[in-house]
């Protein structure tokens, strides 16, 4: 009898620190939405006690925060007052060499251009100074492109190339854009157009995914365009480095001034067959020899989202491929006798920099969207699972684990929850994180 008490205490313990877990999610803005292509849209500062991050208010102001680790104190920074509801938005951060911040973001599909804030002060974001809007001078491949319009703002810092700043984005005639800065973001040269087909097509748009090492690369996965528009969309990967464009096992594309190449020219991760499904893209990193790790989702049909964890074997020489989980449909609110816009928004996926086998994906159970930390042990062939949020009301999607230097701290998951989401123009969601102790 005595021992039965004992376990069934035990087991009641287990359970309370289950849900005492739970409880540590906290809230750090009510009021606040991002996409999931401006990146890194949070990053690790001031020695990883740090977490920088912003979003979209439901009025379109840019708002940049800072969450202190070890007190759990939160700040938040107006950076530019309504600008356009949209959360397409969101700000992406880069630490400069003077350990200020930069802060990047654009309008959604317009011609104003592209806007920046900067720190005076290292990790605060109270000395966010006054936004700088410019206009990149267009890419004179398509200088007599009329449709020359800004989306999507991703920064990164190379040190190994005297700390030039990039940055990429969806800019001149609807394509990855790259453009580079080399005092610190006060100037930036003539964009390049990177990836284009021979037929040149305005309605043809590549979805890019980037990841930066912060020494000498810069990963990226695209695919052929929306999967809403394309008839087969794949996935594709290349690295940028030392003035080149390369593919997965080392072989040169071409150079910065050879640009742009084709889809077809980088490495090839998926291709549609059959009923396999078209494909999205969701995060890469590279581990520490190196090495992509991705995650994608395939659609075999709208309401059927598949996420994918691939890495690139250097031994085999091919990409190793493994189905995750089936994570259910779209997450946006479809309004009654409406057609759902979005069919291909999924819940999204994030992986932890620092230990690849480490995901934090949103999938759906039980018609709710929740957040669950999986982990790989094998290669992606089987996860262990957590669950961070159960029998929610709201739907917790697009989780993001910030990049830089945390690995000596305990690793933040961010997400949106969505009191009402109905399109990218449309929306009252909040952000929400969690601390993985």
């Amino acid at each position: 009898m005595k021992k039965a008490l004992v376990l069934t205490a035990f087991i009641l313990s287990a359970v309370y620190s289950s849900f005492a877990q739970k409880s540590d999610i906290k809230e750090l803005s009510s009021n606040g939405a991002w996409c999931w292509f401006s990146d890194p849209r949070a990053i690790y500062a001031d020695n990883g006690k740090t977490v920088i991050t912003g979003w979209v208010t439901n009025d379109g102001t840019i708002e940049a925060a800072s969450l202190d680790l070890a007190s759990g104190e939160s700040k938040t920074k107006v950076l530019f007052p309504k600008m356009q509801f949209d959360d397409h938005n969101n700000p992406a951060f880069a630490i400069l060499p003077d350990k200020n911040i930069l802060a990047m973001y654009t309008w959604h599909s317009t011609k104003k251009g592209a806007v920046y804030n900067l720190t005076s002060q290292p990790s605060d974001i109270a000395s966010f100074g006054e936004p700088v809007v410019f206009k990149p001078t267009t890419d004179q491949l398509l200088k007599d492109f009329p449709r020359e319009t800004y989306t999507y703002a991703n920064p990164y810092v190379l040190k190994k190339e005297k700390n030039r700043i990039y940055s990429f984005g969806r800019w001149t005639g609807f394509k990855p854009n790259m453009i580079a800065s080399d005092d610190n973001g006060k100037t930036w040269h003539t964009p390049r157009v990177i990836i284009s087909p021979k037929e040149f097509d305005p309605n043809n748009r590549p979805y890019v995914k980037y990841f930066s090492d912060g020494k000498s690369k810069i990963h990226m996965i695209y695919t052929d365009g929306h999967p809403r528009v394309e008839p087969t969309n794949s996935v594709y990967y290349c690295y940028y480095e030392k003035g080149a464009f390369w593919r997965v096992d080392g072989s040169k594309i071409c150079t910065v001034d050879e640009l742009p190449f084709e889809p077809k020219d980088a490495s090839l991760v998926y291709k549609p067959s059959g009923e396999s499904g078209l494909a999205w893209i969701a995060d890469v990193v590279a581990d520490k020899k190196g090495q992509p790790v991705l995650l994608y989702t395939r659609h075999p049909t709208e309401t059927d989202h598949r996420y994918q964890y691939a890495w690139y074997s250097k031994r085999e020489k091919q990409w190793m491929d493994y189905e995750i989980c089936r994570a259910g449909k779209w997450f946006p609110q479809t309004q009654e006798g409406k057609v759902e816009r979005e069919p291909h928004y999924f819940g999204n996926m994030t992986i932890k920099p620092s230990e690849p086998n480490v995901i934090y994906l949103s999938r759906q159970i039980k018609g709710v969207f929740e957040i669950e930390k999986r982990t790989t042990y094998d290669g992606g062939k089987t996860w262990k699972i957590q669950a961070i949020t159960e029998n929610s009301t709201l739907d917790n999607v697009r989780p993001y684990v910030p990049r830089g230097d945390g690995t000596k701290h305990n690793t933040v998951v961010l997400w949106m929850q969505n009191k009402k989401y109905i399109h990218y123009t449309n929306y009252d969601t909040s952000i929400k994180y969690w601390i993985d102790k």
